[in-house]
């Protein structure tokens, strides 16, 4: 990503750049590197230990996140940001596999449901202790208290930025 093309503002952009200042700059590449490699190295660990790609896993969490383990397919692909023709793609990848079904919607004939199976959340559930350990040990641990507060600070208000921007 080359930076120096790049709007400090996308959302609020005008005639003339603002570049961003050499400091400015550093932190943005430092976060766009640390965001490439944080989440490589924890998608070959998953497949290396789990045989489970990151998609799967994005998919496998959001599924465990709600009561029943299904989700109507646009709400799925809402909560994880996905275009519903990638999540269509890697549904049916998954399905295969045996990690998750798809239902018809009784109330809408076009609607359907994607739903973890037991094998999926067997995989999740074996999956997950070891990833968390994962994490815990790249970023979590190296971390103090005070560091963990400001991170999510910065992340929850970035979050909030970038879903209140109207593109």
């Amino acid at each position: 990503m080359i930076c120096q093309e790049l709007p400090v503002n996308l959302f609020h952009m005008s005639d003339e750049p603002h570049w961003l200042t050499p400091a400015e700059q550093h932190a943005w590449r430092s976060f766009v590197r640390l965001h490439q490699k944080l989440f490589a190295t924890l998608v070959r660990d998953l497949q290396a230990h789990a045989k489970l790609s990151g998609a799967d896993f994005e998919i496998l969490v959001a599924l465990t996140d709600v009561p029943e383990g299904r989700q109507r397919f646009q709400d799925l692909a809402k909560a994880i940001d996905w275009e519903q023709s990638r999540l269509s793609h890697q549904i049916a990848r998954m399905a295969k596999r045996g990690l998750v079904a798809r239902e018809e919607c009784a109330e809408d004939g076009r609607g359907a449901f994607v739903v973890i199976t037991a094998a999926g959340r067997k995989t999740i559930e074996a999956a997950a202790p070891h990833h968390v350990a994962t994490v815990r040990r790249l970023v979590i641990d190296p971390l103090g208290p005070d560091d963990l507060a400001t991170l999510g600070r910065i992340s929850g208000r970035i979050l909030e930025n970038l879903d209140n921007a109207a593109l």
